[in-house]
């Protein structure tokens, strides 16, 4: 059988077309930024936003906008203890304080309660996650901001495709980012996507992407990022993006058959998909039920041993080196995002994936959880 990758993209020669015509012929000009702002304007459109500023990454994106808001040292900035690191590493880029909030025991996403117990006179915007594509409460959320005047910011870098109450994944709060990591469901190898409606806002963020000068000027009034992103990038990401509803289709096929798989077992979790969520599943996680008495340290060594791959569920942000490593604190604080995190893991999501594939590994993590020889 043929190896089995974790995780990687689905490119054709449409992608190849695009990028070619980027190489040949957007240098000079007008052209030099062809690709970017196509990209952008459709990429708008499509999640119902007015303005797009395309990044280098996810969490530039992040930054961007934290900065273009305002956040300063000392405020507060609230987000899921669960998350990658990128979501929470921007807050600290300006200075400001990171506050861990619990996640949902359903859907993994922060906890509206938890929000509203973290906020302070110091708290300045809320940062809500959805994770592996799925989507939190956020009637909930936006009701909470309004009434203590604090920005709402999507990090939707795992959930193009997904919908809430039929609204794109990338429409909600006073921003949006997303990723296209060579991970995510569709890549420009390595970027981003900042989404706005608020014209001042967006036009602030322009000017902090490229070293504080107008466009067209090289007279810089104020000292702040190189976030612009490449043509060349911006031809794949387009093409890419042409191919959404194929590549999200295939990530829900993946997750189904993973689902289908195990579906005789009982006490086993994988990504959620509420009545009024559709999920686009960046990634299949599979959380173990008490029942199971597993970690994921130990189903990840296992897999690792018969050279299957996955990755470990989202550690806690508030065990990390990074911010201080407090677990005991960190358990008081969040224990959903320890226990969820403690016993969960992610499948192969790789655009390339067949079905014997996904089988065969099934069978392989069956016999790990009957602790029968692999």
């Amino acid at each position: 059988m043929q190896e089995i990758y974790m995780c990687g993209p689905d490119v054709t020669e449409y992608e190849e077309k695009i990028v070619l015509d980027a190489l040949r012929n957007c240098w000079y000009g007008k052209q030099a930024y062809y690709y970017v702002e196509l990209f952008e304007k459709e990429f708008a459109e499509y999640h119902r936003r007015q303005y797009a500023l395309m990044t280098p990454n996810c969490t530039s994106a992040i930054h961007l906008l934290l900065s273009g808001l305002g956040i300063k040292e000392g405020d507060e900035v609230i987000v899921p203890d669960c998350t990658w690191i990128g979501t929470a590493a921007p807050v600290v880029y300006q200075r400001a304080i990171p506050v861990f909030a619990d996640i949902d025991e359903y859907d993994w996403c922060i906890r509206c309660d938890d929000v509203i117990s973290k906020i302070t006179s110091k708290t300045k915007a809320v940062i809500a996650v959805d994770l592996y594509g799925n989507m939190p409460n956020f009637d909930s959320l936006a009701d909470i901001c309004n009434k203590n005047n604090l920005f709402l910011i999507e990090d939707a870098a795992e959930a193009l495709g997904s919908k809430y109450n039929n609204k794109p994944a990338g429409k909600f709060g006073i921003g949006s980012t997303f990723s296209f990591h060579r991970t995510k469901t569709i890549t420009t190898g390595e970027g981003g996507m900042l989404l706005l409606d608020d014209e001042k806002l967006y036009q602030r963020c322009k000017f902090l992407r490229d070293h504080g000068r107008s466009p067209g000027s090289y007279f810089s009034t104020e000292v702040t990022f190189k976030y612009m992103p490449s043509n060349l990038a911006a031809a794949l990401g387009y093409a890419q993006f042409k191919r959404l509803d194929e590549l999200v289709n295939k990530k829900r096929w993946i997750w189904q058959s993973f689902k289908n798989n195990f579906s005789d077992m009982t006490d086993l979790y994988f990504n959620p998909e509420p009545e009024n969520v559709f999920n686009g599943v960046w990634d299949t996680a599979m959380v173990f039920g008490y029942s199971h008495n597993l970690t994921k340290a130990y189903v990840l060594e296992s897999l690792n041993k018969a050279n299957m791959p996955s990755r470990p569920f989202f550690y806690p942000l508030s065990m990390l080196p990074a911010f201080g490593g407090n677990v005991v604190r960190g358990q008081q604080n969040c224990p959903v995002a320890y226990s969820v995190s403690e016993r969960g893991i992610n499948l192969p999501c790789s655009l390339i994936l067949t079905k014997d594939q996904i089988d065969f590994m099934s069978e392989v993590l069956r016999k790990i959880i009957l602790r029968q020889n692999v």
